[in-house]
């Protein structure tokens, strides 16, 4: 990658962590003061919790005094709403507040043997232990030497703002990637339409040179009587393979049309082509199935096999070695389709890196080929990746098409 395109590449970085680190900071804010509103309330609600105790013990002990000040305490304890419990030195519930009214008092009818209200023993139990865990018991000495103890739980208000910013956090990440999914869709759909003017822009400004190429080399052959000429010969078929290119570039943005083909057969045309175009230090060999189809579009797939070509050939420095390896995956009525080489090798950071626009190793390199092999492949319907690579051992480029066989299972 060249200086410029590392730059831009750091400072994109940069900005994401940057992004993210200013996000965590206002995550960590909002954790912090919903943790401090909660400290304050609860101590609030726990300074209720025995306002409320003294005031039962109070109604429990007073003596007799006028009905101002009991009306008075009744109200200062009704007012606070807090669902609490009170036990006496042996562990007994004695009272209660603010519990769920049909567990507490099951049966509306006074016990005739013990004048007392029936109620639901396990529920007090489980709420009891409830409370334990949720908070330590305040200690309510009596004059007569007995220690009561109360316990309570937290509000449905302060239960309700524990988990809040948690909620909120989650639903700001919710909006954030559901934002970030639509614009950088919409980012990606610009982009699409920018390659794909410029790809047929480049189209329509070929035809025209190519056109007159062709009809200079036909004058040639006629004025000089060389219909026979090899060199013309190979000139005229590096002009058609112009005509292909322009080919290929106007029907990036269409919905190309696709054929039964085989690609033993279709790779085999293309390497004989370009192998004699590179050195004749680099070997090619294609092995694996001779016979499997997939639905391809021609001009389309050569320029898929070419780019791969040209990055092996590019990335091998003096003389090696390109397999092309073929494989019927049955199972999966699937086609791999491996291009190894002996060249440099990459990174494993690197092996999404490649396919986005702009990303190179190669200083005078516009990092646009793997991009466009991507998409290509996307227009077959397939896949491809980095299958495995060793710095200076070689790459292994992975493609996978949908085979055009339909296996039925044997029965038995």
């Amino acid at each position: 990658m060249n200086q410029d395109k590392l730059y831009q590449h750091t400072q994109k970085q940069r900005w994401k962590f940057l992004l993210f680190l200013f996000a965590a900071l206002i995550a960590a804010a909002s954790l912090f003061y919903t943790n401090y509103l909660v400290k304050s309330l609860s101590k609030s609600e726990r300074t209720k919790a025995e306002v409320w105790a003294m005031s039962t013990r109070s109604i429990m002990t007073m003596p007799d005094v006028d009905d101002q000040f009991i009306s008075y305490v009744y109200a200062v304890r009704d007012s606070l709403s807090i669902p609490a419990i009170i036990t006496d030195s042996k562990g007994n519930i004695i009272f209660w507040r603010d519990l769920d009214p049909n567990k507490t008092n099951i049966q509306e009818q006074v016990d005739s043997v013990n004048n007392t209200l029936e109620y639901d023993p396990v529920y007090f139990e489980k709420q009891l232990a409830r409370m334990k865990r949720n908070h330590a018991p305040i200690a309510l000495p009596l004059d007569t030497g007995e220690t009561w103890s109360v316990y309570y739980l937290d509000s449905l208000a302060l239960r309700q703002l524990r988990i809040f910013p948690y909620l909120q956090l989650s639903l700001i990440a919710i909006f954030l990637i559901i934002a970030y999914t639509v614009f950088n869709s919409i980012k990606k759909s610009e982009q699409n339409l920018v390659w794909v003017g410029m790809a047929k822009e480049a189209a329509h400004q070929l035809g025209t040179p190519i056109s007159s190429l062709m009809g200079w080399l036909e004058l040639v052959r006629t004025k000089f009587d060389a219909e026979d000429d090899s060199s013309l010969n190979e000139m005229e078929r590096d002009v058609k393979r112009l005509e292909v290119v322009a080919d290929r570039f106007s029907k990036i943005g269409s919905i190309p049309s696709l054929a039964n083909h085989v690609i033993y057969q279709v790779i085999h045309d293309f390497v004989q082509y370009f192998k004699v175009r590179t050195s004749e230090k680099i070997t090619f060999e294609i092995t694996g199935d001779k016979t499997v189809e997939a639905k391809l579009n021609i001009p389309l797939f050569d320029w898929i096999i070419e780019n791969l070509l040209k990055n092996a050939v590019n990335a091998i420095e003096s003389e090696g070695k390109i397999t092309i390896n073929i494989i019927d995956n049955i199972a999966k009525e699937e086609i791999f389709i491996d291009i190894s080489d002996t060249g440099k090798g990459m990174s494993k950071s690197n092996f999404d890196a490649i396919f986005q626009p702009g990303f190179t190793t190669r200083k005078r390199g516009w990092g646009l080929g793997l991009s466009l092999t991507k998409r290509m492949v996307d227009y077959h319907q397939g896949q491809i990746f980095v299958k495995e690579s060793e710095l200076g051992k070689g790459t292994t480029f992975r493609i996978i098409l949908k085979s055009n066989l339909r296996y039925e299972p044997t029965q038995v």
